[in-house]
């Protein structure tokens, strides 16, 4: 019986087409770094050339914040305080729903709800971010001002409500994905110890899963200290140092929002703290994801 000559192999890729491959796959990942160097670039640039007019000092150690007055202050903390503010609101939204979402999918529902759930409950992420300002400013916040006394037409609580809505589906479907990945053996050896359902999920799953839900949580705060449209539109625009959510306050994007519109002349000072103020949340950001890394990675090695 013969045996048939093996086929050649059609289609196989040349040094040179692999070449080729290569050099754009970098030419891909270094066009990432350069535009994060040119941001930065551009960023640092700007911000020395306020410094050069405004101290230092007056920067950090003032708590007023009045650019654009006649009377000058450039206290950061209020645009600070606003960002903070709304960020805790809706990450005291986000969190535990997000999470019990997560572990709801995972553990409990059958397979065909959670084929079902999940992307419906990620349709959230895909709505306008502007029409949760809207929805916050026109529904929002009338519902709560019939429920909580001196609520102000512009405030903290709507925004920051609106925006941990808006960050749950961050926060359930990169949870959901590390606790899905989490071994059966581990679940299975906590049931043969004699333990129940819920104990193996928070006892056992949780922590196995940390390293995945510790990188959702940071990815869905920094996505909330960095939204623009929602405080732009329904915290108001005044800066002020409180912790008082009832009263409108301005965060840093909303004034960076302000400052863009195209009132404020180029290469003066009120222009150049559009940059400052950016400069400090890429700060905050980057602090952020850094504080991400090093705890999945310390769940990680645990």
């Amino acid at each position: 019986m013969e045996v048939e000559s093996a086929r050649p192999i059609t289609g196989r890729a040349t040094p040179r087409s692999e070449r080729a491959i290569g050099a754009f796959m970098f030419a891909c990942a270094a066009l990432s770094i350069f535009t994060t160097a040119g941001i930065i670039a551009v960023l640092a640039i700007e911000t020395v050339a306020f410094f050069s007019e405004v101290g230092i000092g007056r920067f950090f150690f003032d708590s007023e914040w009045t650019p654009l007055f006649a009377d000058k202050h450039f206290g950061i903390w209020p645009l600070i305080a606003g960002t903070l503010l709304t960020t805790g609101i809706a990450a005291l939204v986000a969190v535990p729903f997000g999470l019990l979402a997560a572990i709801y999918l995972s553990e409990f529902a059958s397979h065909r709800a959670r084929a079902t759930l999940k992307p419906m409950l990620e349709v959230l992420a895909g709505v306008p971010t502007i029409v949760y300002g809207y929805f916050a400013l026109v529904f929002v916040t009338p519902a709560l001002q019939a429920v909580i006394p001196g609520l102000a037409g512009f405030n903290a609580v709507s925004p920051g409500l609106v925006m941990g809505i808006m960050i749950i589906p961050m926060v359930s479907s990169l949870s959901e994905d590390a606790l899905h990945a989490v071994s059966d053996s581990l679940r299975e050896g906590a049931y043969a110890l004699g333990a129940r359902r819920l104990p193996t999920i928070f006892r056992v799953v949780l922590p196995a899963a940390m390293s995945g839900i510790a990188a959702s949580l940071v990815l869905a705060i920094s996505r909330a200290i960095g939204e623009t449209m929602i405080v732009a539109i329904a915290a108001g625009q005044q800066p002020r140092l409180t912790l008082d959510p009832r009263v409108p306050i301005e965060t840093m994007t909303a004034y960076i929002v302000q400052v863009s519109m195209g009132d404020t002349p180029a290469g003066t000072i009120e222009y150049r703290t559009i940059f400052a103020v950016g400069s400090t949340l890429f700060l905050f950001t980057f602090v952020m994801n850094v504080f991400g890394q090093r705890l999945a990675r310390r769940y990680r090695s645990h």
